[in-house]
């Protein structure tokens, strides 16, 4: 086989990949807004849970995460700034990169690498022990059950999340501001909110829907089309965090240039 073949196949593969997905996105939107008027909605008890495991249960280490990113932003921050005697600035810095670009992208790599991960394992879990096809003999549609309370769920934590990482990431940048660089607390916090406009916590949290979005396709897209027993199962869950990691950071860079530009 040339090189050519393996890029022609790969190509096709990569394309039709991109079909199902958002063929499954759009099939999640239609159950999404029709199920309510088409018969039993989805019980409000899974979608809860779902919201549990997506959203509560990561906040333990959202706030690890960005409170420590907090810490090292200052740091570093104090570092340069402290050359051109702008250490106050520090506070601007942390709280305007926060919430445009560090919180939205970290959280939802971490929540990629575990909500993400668990439902790719799941849902691979059901189809190959054919629980997947039961619903199908039942005439319950799996899309309607399986995926838009997941989907769901993420749409709505995963914002929730980033605001608020985005406090403990800020918070984080005061605990050095404060007790290390010698900062009163009122002018960190005057500072911290100085240059910081509603344009940068909405910009933040526009991404954060669109990461929702695409951690709960890319881990439903894999775990539907699982095959091969446990070993199918285990590369169903690391294609599916290895996808929504490089879609994450390709979709970041294209909605910053797109904000960049709006705002030139």
């Amino acid at each position: 086989m040339n090189i050519f073949e393996t890029i022609g196949r790969s190509t096709l593969r990569t394309g039709a990949a991109i079909w199902d997905v958002m063929a499954l996105f759009f099939k999640t939107l239609y159950w999404l807004f029709f199920a309510p008027f088409k018969g039993k909605f989805i019980g409000r008890r899974y979608i809860f849970e779902q919201m549990v495991f997506a959203g509560l249960q990561s906040v333990l280490i959202v706030f690890f995460v960005t409170f420590f990113i907090g810490i090292v932003l200052a740091m570093q921050g104090a570092y340069q700034l402290d050359k051109l005697g702008a250490v106050r600035f520090v506070a601007s810095l942390i709280s305007v990169s926060i919430t445009r670009e560090i919180g939205p992208v970290l959280i939802a790599l971490v929540v990629a690498g575990r909500v993400g991960a668990a439902i790719a394992a799941e849902l691979g879990t059901m189809k190959v022990t054919e629980q997947i096809e039961a619903l199908d003999t039942m005439a319950l549609n799996p899309i309607r059950f399986l995926v838009v309370p997941r989907f769901l769920a993420l749409l709505l934590m995963l914002p929730a999340l980033t605001v608020i990482g985005d406090v403990v990431g800020m918070f984080g940048g005061f605990v050095v501001g404060v007790f290390n660089l010698k900062i009163s607390p009122n002018l960190y916090i005057s500072t911290n909110f100085q240059f910081l406009v509603m344009k940068d916590v909405m910009t933040g949290l526009f991404k954060s829907f669109v990461f929702a979005m695409i951690i709960a396709m890319i881990a439903c897209y894999h775990g539907l089309n699982t095959s091969g027993g446990a070993e199918g199962v285990g590369r169903s869950t690391t294609l599916s965090v290895v996808s929504s990691f490089i879609l994450i950071i390709l979709a970041d860079a294209i909605l910053t240039g797109i904000f960049y530009f709006s705002s030139v």
